[in-house]
Order: C-alpha cells, then structure tokens, then sequence
C-alpha cells in the first residue's frame, strides 16, 4: 500500500512503504502495521539539508510571506493539531476546539498568563538529608527503618516525574510545561548525578517559573543553583585553580555554541570559527569562583573547605569571600571584571558578556525551534526567532489588531517563544517541505497518546520502566548533552539531522509498540499505594464511543484529533478493516471499547504520527 511517509526532514514524496496487510483481528494487524511503520518510517530515506541558491531562499520567503491570516486566526482542524503537537503535551478534543476557537495567538497569550503548575510530591520531606550529623546515614537511621522507599522520597527524582506525567496530562498551563521541558534539556542537570530530592525539584521549578521571563534570569538562577554547582563542579571552586566544567558548558551547551553564527545561525565566513579557546574559559571559571551552598546544612565531618558552607540545597548558593579570586579578568565582547570585584559583581558581568554577544540569539533561537517544532529548520526561521530574542519583543498583526509579547528587553522568553510557535515556518508545512517536523521524543509520545484519549498518570510506570526502556527516564539525563545530541545525523541523508534518532533504534521502535500495547491492551497500571495520591496510568475510550458503531468515522474521527487529517486512503482502509473486525459477536460486551483501542493503536503506530509535522 504506497504511501507518503511523513518524517522529520526528508520529502515526503520520495520514502514510501507498502506492506501487506489482510483483514486480521486488531492485536496482530497493530503488530504488522506498527512495526512496519517505525521501522521503515523513521528510518531515514534520503534527502538535504543545503540551504539552496539566492532563487529558493527568495521563494522560501515569499511562502513565508504569504501565510494566510486565518491559519492562526481561524486554524483549521490540521492547523489546530500541528500547533497543539508544538505548543502542549498533546492534542486532545477539547483543546482543538479551543484552538480554533480563540486563536493562536490569543491562546498563546492567554496560556501565558496562567498561574504555574509546579512539582510538589514528597516535598514535606525536606531537606532533612543534608541536615544529617550523625555518621549513620539517612536512610540506615532508626527513624527511616519503616520506609523502604527512603532513597525514591528523599534523594530520587521519582517525585518529580509524578507530578511531570501528573501535569503533562492534567493540568491546564500545557505551554509552560512544554516550554519548561524544552529549558530541562537545554539546561541540564540529572538525577544520575545529583542526588536530593528538594533541591533538584527546586531547580527544575526555576523552569517552570520562568518559562515565559528573561533568558538572563534563567541564567542567573543556573550559575547560582547548588544542584548545578554539585553537577558541574562550581560550587566551592578553588580560588587558584578553579574546576573549569561549568564555565566550559555554560559558553558551549547553554549560551554560546563553540562557532562563531551569523544571525540566521549559519556560521560567519561559511566555517567554524571558535567563540572562544581554553583560556577565556579560565578566565570565566575564575570570575565565578566565591560561590558557596546557602546556608542550613550540616554534617558530622563539619564543612569543608574553610570558609565554605556544608552540602545543602535550600536556595542559591551565596557569596563565600575565602573562596574568591578577584583578580581582573576581560570576558567575551570585551567586558571586564575588575580588579576587587565580590562574588554577585562578577556574575553581573559574565552575565553582560554572554548576553550581549551575537551567538546567544541564533544559539538558543535553533535550540528552542528544534525542542518545539522542527529539527532542520532554515536560516530565515532562525533568524526571525533570534531577532525576536535580541529585540526581546515579537508582535502579531491583524488588521487594526496587535497582540504583543515580551517586555522589550534582550533575551525574553514570551517574545521567543511566541515567535517560534507563530513563525510561518511553524505554521505551514509549504515553507520547508522537505525538512520540516520532528520526531516525537518518547515523553512527548507517552503524554501525547495519553492525552488524545483524556487518559492520565502518575509517571510511576512512565520512569523505570518506559522511560527507561526508550531512553528518556525523565529528569536523569545521561550526560550535560541532554537524552540526545542535538546534532545527530539523520540515518540515510547527507545534513538533516534528528536529534531524538539519537535514542532511537528497531529495539526503540519495537518499545513504542509495546507502549501502546500496554495503554490498549494491557489496560495501563493500577495506583501504586506506596506513591501518595497515586493515580496510575490509564486511558479513557468513553468519549468515542459514540462513533464506534461505525468503524470508517470511528477512524477518520481519531485520526483528526490525532493527525489533523485522515489518513491516506490504503492505510485508512486497512485500519478501518482491522478496527471493523470486531463485532458483536466477537465480543458482545466490550466490541465498541475494542473497536476504540485498535483505532488507536493503529494510528498512533503509524510514521504518519510518530513523525509531528
């Protein structure tokens, strides 16, 4: 059955499939199907990733210029998907209508406007573990010796990823989380390394606080964090020879990049020329020495070195004068620290130097389109995003109607974002054909499928177990490059790359139909009573019920919430076969609820979703 496969950067007119698939019982057409789709679907068929004469880049912008109003005003049911798969943890009935309803715009200001979700579970378990005198540790102490669970509740990220899998699929701020989840993986830290419950959760709090605020803040509130100082070794920093990790990662993976980039990205003269060699990062490893944990730790050792605080994560980290070395330094774009200068003068002018140079905006315009929207996006998307960054203001314009985001100022993130989600790149599939969309990372996959069917969890079976099993255990990154790298080639093309292939392989593919076999078929997980006000995770097949006596609108339903639009005619054809299979006299109790769950199954398999356009 020859169809367009949708995937993330290569034309969709030159990759097909054609498997064939007889009229089977649901179970074993989902495997044919599933497999079959993943496997061949994102696997990677051809095609570029070059920028293209002076004629295509004019052509490009006059497709960009020619977006239709009404795709944001007015979106139609594909617009409506295609921005929710962007802009929120998942599409869903209710949010569609919504979408179509208020408008893109507006929703995005309404969205922002949105008192925070926050992570919260075990939080009255404190910081009890970094207030421990005794030589025994915490959890071999008497008053542990009930809870087997002491290491999940004091020093895991386990309570966390409750309230992310809680929030993704519940809460009502989708664009904050979303957006917090993209500064999660910019910004890394990870369970794998740090161990303390409160603090990391204080830390990734930061995100969704200032989701929509100032990069410079963002910044601040890194540089300062003691979860990130224990990370990358800043924290109590010798004042004579500093450990350089942090500086090096804060100029390489959360500001900078290492070449030299024109506005739009593309590097200045056509090759990689450093931002900056070994010793300019020394000169920032010594400008942000002095910096101690916040006060309220002990230990039965006693802090160490002198002059520093002990082990603790209530807060930032404050300034420790022994610690500090206060010679001058000269920073990127000419800013100086001066001779003399304490600890919080220091960081004000790293902070100036990072900000004020001209990588930051194209750096973290690509970073947040390809979190969001599309792994190879062009140079004048990215450009219009960095304009945007650097003039800290993005404006829509309909007729006499102006809706204005950001404050003005350099690095805002509401200007930012807004203009990656609005850019006409983002909202028509015209602008970059060939490389446009991403592969859905697998957290947006769980919360995505979740959602399409009003589902909910509580992440227990979605860390340890999915998570791990596809490579995205939430909150525990493998390295400071985040569950993937960036720049990962795409498999099968010369320049596109994909960052979430990086953790994708058959073994991944095959864990994604087990996935959904385990939401459809298996039914989800049950609470767990050793998780305060578990939930589990299940789906609910209540609201297309109503269109399960008919198998063609069952599917052509499903497939508009899911993909925007039907699926192509033979692969519709063999779904509605597959989901049509069954009746009530194969089952004359639960036939309609199956019918439901294979519609699912099959369209969720599909590259034509695993692939977000």
């Amino acid at each position: 059955m020859p169809t367009p496969v949708r995937h993330a950067g290569v034309d969709a007119s030159v990759c097909r499939r054609s498997p064939a698939l007889s009229k089977l019982p649901w179970r074993r057409a989902s495997a044919v199907l599933g497999a079959v789709a993943i496997s061949w679907g994102l696997a990677g068929c051809g095609g570029s990733a070059s920028e293209g004469s002076s004629n295509e880049a004019a052509a490009a912008e006059a497709r960009r210029s020619a977006l239709a109003v009404s795709q944001l005003t007015a979106p139609s049911q594909l617009d409506a998907v295609r921005f929710a798969q962007q802009a929120t943890m998942g599409a869903n009935e209710a949010l569609i209508t919504t979408l179509q309803s208020r408008g893109l715009p507006g929703w995005l200001k309404d969205q922002m406007a949105l008192s925070s979700s926050r992570y919260t579970s075990g939080a009255a378990n404190g910081d009890a573990i970094h207030k421990n005198v005794s030589e025994v540790s915490f959890c071999d102490q008497p008053a542990q010796s009930g809870n087997p669970n002491c290491w999940r509740d004091y020093y895991s990220t386990d309570p966390l990823i409750w309230d992310f899998y809680r929030n993704a699929t519940g809460q009502t701020d989708q664009l904050r989380q979303r957006v917090a989840l993209a500064l999660h993986q910019i910004l890394v830290v990870s369970g794998y390394e740090v161990s303390g419950t409160y603090g990391i959760r204080n830390y990734q709090n930061n995100f969704l606080t200032l989701a929509f605020g100032n990069y410079r803040d963002v910044l601040r509130k890194v540089v300062l964090s003691p979860v990130m100082g224990d990370y990358l070794d800043h924290v109590n920093n010798s004042p004579t020879a500093p450990n350089e990790n942090f500086a090096r990662e804060m100029l390489q993976l959360f500001s900078l990049g290492t070449c030299q980039l024109q506005k739009n990205g593309n590097y200045v003269g056509g090759k990689c020329q450093p931002v900056y060699d070994n010793d300019m990062v020394r000169n920032y490893a010594f400008a942000l020495t002095g910096w101690t944990y916040p006060v309220g730790g002990s230990a039965s050792w006693g802090c160490w070195p002198t002059g520093a605080n002990c082990q603790y994560y209530g807060g930032d980290m404050v300034p420790a004068p022994a610690l500090r070395n206060s010679s001058a330094r000269t920073l990127l774009g000419g800013v100086a620290v001066p001779a003399g200068a304490d600890a919080a003068t220091a960081l004000e002018r790293v902070l100036d130097s990072v900000m004020g140079h001209a990588n930051i905006g194209p750096f973290l315009a690509k970073q947040l389109i390809q979190q969001l929207v599309s792994s190879n996006p062009t140079p004048l998307y990215v450009q219009h995003v960095a304009t945007a960054f650097n003039n800290g203001k993005f404006k829509y314009v309909d007729g006499d109607k102006t809706i204005s985001f950001g404050a003005g100022v350099k690095g805002d993130l509401a200007a930012t974002v807004a203009a990656v989600l609005l850019d006409p790149e983002a909202r028509d599939t015209t602008v970059n054909p060939a490389n446009g969309g991403k592969l859905r990372s697998p957290a947006l996959f769980f919360t995505s499928a979740l959602r399409v069917m009003n589902g909910f969890s509580d992440g227990a079976s979605l860390s340890w177990w999915w998570g791990e099993s596809l490579k995205q255990h939430m909150f525990n990154p493998p390295s400071v490059f985040s569950y993937y790298p960036p720049r990962y080639p795409v498999a099968g093309t010369s320049k596109l790359v994909g960052p979430e292939f990086g953790i994708h392989n058959a073994n991944g593919a095959l864990n994604r139909l087990n996935y959904l076999t385990y939401l459809f078929d298996w039914d989800g997980s049950t609470p767990d009573a050793t998780i305060p006000n578990a939930i589990g995770t299940k789906i609910k097949v209540d609201a297309f019920l109503t269109s399960a006596s008919d198998a063609t609108a069952l599917v052509d339903r499903m497939s508009l919430v899911m993909l925007g639009q039907p699926l192509a005619a033979t692969p519709r054809q063999k779904v509605i076969d597959a989901v049509g299979w069954w009746t009530s006299q194969r089952d004359s109790q639960n036939w309609q609820s199956k019918r439901v769950r294979a519609a699912a199954y099959l369209i969720m398999a599909s590259p034509d979703y695993q692939v977000a356009l």
